[in-house]
């Protein structure tokens, strides 16, 4: 497999990016979920949360990063057999999806900063609030961030059911490109 895309197939780098972006969304809306049900006494109500957000400013990283890499190597031309109806879908998903994480990924980052503080990435780095201290900040910002992730892996969720479509319906080499098998 090459590492940049060609006209008919993902590379590997645009692959190891889709799947590394895909586990942690779900490992961290499977973390989230499970956090926000923490006692105050629990060994993990600390620990949780700074897990939760170090992926989280780690995955911005990361979709930024593919987001360049998307620039700099398109992705392969869609299928001759795809509709037309199919070909834009799947671009709007994709936008759509792209939308939802940033708004995801920020929305969780000015939950934490609200009140001014920085978030410490697993003790590597920190990130500064950009917004200083602003009242109530984190109740809009934490409904805004339970929307869009519910959004995010039903949307993410529908994808993986159109990829299945793809190979076990139609047969085609949609999902084994994703695979780098295409």
């Amino acid at each position: 497999m090459k590492l940049r895309n060609t006209n008919t197939a993902y590379g590997l780098i645009a692959v190891s990016l889709h799947w590394l972006v895909a586990l942690a969304v779900i490992g961290l809306f499977g973390l989230g979920w499970w956090m926000v049900e923490l006692s105050y006494y629990d060994p993990w109500y600390r620990q949780g949360p700074h897990i939760h957000r170090s992926i989280g400013i780690l995955l911005f990283i990361v979709v930024v990063a593919r987001l360049l890499w998307r620039v700099v190597t398109p992705p392969p031309r869609p299928l001759p057999e795809h509709q037309r109806w199919e070909v834009i879908a799947a671009h709007g998903a994709h936008g759509l999806l792209y939308l939802l994480l940033f708004v995801a990924m920020i929305s969780g980052y000015l939950i934490t900063t609200a009140d001014g503080s920085s978030i410490s990435v697993f003790g590597w780095f920190e990130v500064p609030s950009v917004t200083g201290r602003i009242r109530g900040m984190e109740d809009t910002a934490g409904a805004v961030h339970y929307w869009s992730t519910w959004a995010l892996v039903g949307l993410a969720g529908l994808h993986a059911l159109a990829a299945l479509k793809h190979h076990f319906i139609d047969r085609d080499a949609t999902l084994r490109r994703m695979l780098g098998r295409g």
